[in-house]
């Protein structure tokens, strides 16, 4: 009988934590799996039977007492199993094998075989891995939410991006990873998003802040100026006497606030005023005018 050395097989070390052990199982399975290559059936069942004994904390305890080498293993199956190897013969390996459906290798069945195992391991179904995607949006349509076509190999699927996203905001789209193996669950899809830089605005959370030139009369006077904001078209008011590098607030006209409906975070102008350059002589004399009134 050929001795197995589970952990070689799965390509870990004997200290291999069940993570790791996890790890190396899926990763194998996902590539000698039969539905991706029959010709590694054999393979799988080799793997699979590996992962059934290293998965198990009494089925791994009892394969390292036994597993220093083939005649250690042999030596101590009597101690350790119960039996009488010198009197176990190949008809006894048949029956075994017959028991268990032929699934395990005689090596298993002499050592955890009960009798009762007949689960089709090469049908055994494996969960598709989570994947990541990166989507560039521009603020506009960070504002408005928007799709995006999403094409996987033979899958393909429009994925709702909602208002209010921001760079590293994260949407999971559940089944549209990986697809599974042999009936097993497709993994998810994660999409990370990013938000291009604007050439007028700045944000900062649901925020949004931009520099608004304001005519010098404006400044003065008071008045209202039109500005065009990721909503669409706002109507500003400047108070009269508004100072360059003021700030006018413009509460829920920001970013939509994500996964909270009707909510937005506000708009911050600050004032740079527009100082008039190529004065006609009428209008420097007006402006002489007001400074001496202003002296006096």
């Amino acid at each position: 009988m050929e001795f197995k050395d589970y952990y070689k097989i799965l390509g870990v070390p004997r200290n291999a934590t069940e993570k790791e052990i996890k790890q190396a199982y899926r990763s194998l399975a996902r590539q000698y799996h039969p539905d991706v290559n029959p010709a590694t059936a054999e393979r799988f069942k080799e793997i699979n039977e590996a992962y059934q004994v290293l998965s198990d904390a009494e089925k791994r305890r009892r394969f390292d007492q036994l597993s220093v080498s083939y005649h250690d293993w042999q030596r101590s199956s009597v101690k350790s199993t119960g039996f009488d190897w010198s009197r176990w013969t190949q008809e006894d390996y048949a029956q075994s094998r017959q028991e268990s459906g032929g699934i395990f290798s005689d090596f298993f069945n002499t050592i955890f075989g009960d009798g009762t195992r007949r689960a089709q391991v090469n049908k055994q179904p494996i969960q598709g891995y989570d994947q990541e995607l990166e989507v560039t949006l521009t603020l506009e349509e960070a504002y408005t939410g928007t799709k995006r076509r999403v094409d996987k190999g033979r899958n393909s699927f429009n994925a709702h991006i909602p208002p209010g996203v921001k760079t590293g905001s994260e949407i999971r789209f559940v089944g549209q990873g990986e697809p599974g193996f042999a009936g097993g669950k497709a993994g998810d899809l994660y999409v990370k998003i990013k938000v291009q830089e604007h050439p007028v605005f700045t944000r900062e959370e649901d925020d949004l802040y931009m520099d608004l030139e304001v005519p010098l009369y404006t400044a003065v006077l008071g008045g209202e100026i039109r500005i065009t904001a990721p909503g669409g078209h706002v109507r500003l008011r400047v108070p009269p006497g508004t100072q360059s590098g003021s700030t006018i607030r413009l509460k829920g006209r920001g970013m939509p606030r994500l996964n909270i409906p009707k909510e937005h975070g506000d708009l911050y102008t600050r004032v740079m005023i527009q100082i008039p350059t190529d004065l006609t002589p009428e209008e420097e004399d007006l402006f002489r005018r007001l400074a001496a009134l202003r002296r006096q």
